[in-house]
């Protein structure tokens, strides 16, 4: 087992990662990806090393049932937000196997980018059996990604009504979907409906299918806003096989991220505490909330912490208050 890095060799580590050296990028990704105890504290000290430099990465989530073509997507979007001249991080999430724990990775030789281009980075993660559509490592990814390059584009797995975890590191979220195949009305139910900001009905080269599917979307989503429980969403149709849409997916999500810019900084603190109170739970469970006194306890903690530590350091924090009280 290799011994940990030092906190020098972590500064020079985030050095690399600023300077978008492919090497030290990949090495912080494995880092990160660490899930032994002992791996914690230099996640964290990375993590804080970058902390200043990741608000510069635009973070763009992609989520959608399976078979809807997000990874084409992505690519699709990574090659036109390059056309741009912008740099491009994509984390692209693999379920693991219940049974055996791996995960094909392929969504990187599905993707076929153009290995020499220094711009552009595509990092796959297995969800380890985390619910949600992400990895538990995630954030932390988008974290270092964000130090890197202009844009992160974030594609979970295919997911369902209730996963909804993308919102907490992502800027924009982009719901795909495809005409023809029942989701619109299953999506319309709750969950993973209720956080997207932009809607892209992919694969509309299948031009009849495509213009019902976006009709009854703006019916349904008119719906939803009169009775409260909704909002109005740019619907943008797109096809990755032939680039249709793909400028205008993009613009709007520039557009939206203009509109969210008075209130990021907020944004993005919400969702360092969301992942911050979730990697806690995931050590402690509800005793853990309890002995800290509840939720909204816990929630008080999480920000006091966040206030100098990157999160896994936080959570080191939390834990050790939490371990504290039980000796009590």
């Amino acid at each position: 087992m290799p011994p940990e890095p030092t906190a020098d060799a972590l500064v020079e580590l985030a050095r690399g990662v600023r300077a978008r050296d492919k090497a030290s990028i990949s090495r912080a990704l494995n880092l990160v990806e660490d899930r032994r105890t002992s791996a914690r504290s230099s996640v964290g000290t990375l993590l804080g090393a970058l902390r200043d430099d990741a608000p510069r990465g635009t973070r763009v989530g992609l989520t959608g049932p399976p078979g809807v073509g997000k990874s084409s997507l992505a690519a699709a979007l990574a090659r036109e937000i390059r056309r741009t001249g912008r740099s491009v991080g994509i984390v692209a999430i693999d379920p693991s196997s219940v049974r055996s724990g791996g995960s094909l990775l392929g969504d990187r030789a599905r993707m076929g980018f153009d290995p020499t281009d220094t711009s552009l980075f595509v990092r796959s993660l297995a969800t380890g059996g985390e619910a949600g559509g992400l990895s538990w490592s995630t954030p932390a990814a988008v974290h270092v990604l964000a130090a890197a390059y202009d844009v992160v584009l974030v594609e979970t797995t295919g997911v369902g009504q209730t996963e909804t975890d993308v919102r907490h590191v992502a800027d924009t979220v982009v719901l795909v979907i495809q005409p023809g195949s029942g989701d619109v009305l299953q999506f319309l139910k709750a969950g993973v409906m209720e956080i997207p900001d932009v809607i892209a009905v992919n694969k509309a080269d299948h031009e009849a299918l495509a213009r019902r599917a976006l009709a009854d979307l703006r019916g349904a989503l008119h719906s939803l806003s009169v009775v409260g429980v909704g909002r109005e969403l740019p619907l943008v149709a797109t096809s990755a096989s032939t680039n249709l849409g793909v400028d205008a997916l993009v613009a709007a999500i520039d557009t939206h991220r203009e509109a969210l810019a008075p209130t990021l900084a907020a944004h993005r603190a919400e969702g360092e505490a969301a992942w911050t109170t979730h990697l806690f739970v995931r050590l402690h469970g509800e005793h853990g909330v309890a002995t800290l006194g509840g939720r909204a306890e816990l929630a008080r903690h999480v920000r006091d912490a966040l206030a100098t530590d990157a999160a896994p350091l936080a959570v080191a924090a939390l834990s050790a208050r939490y371990l504290a009280a039980l000796s009590n």
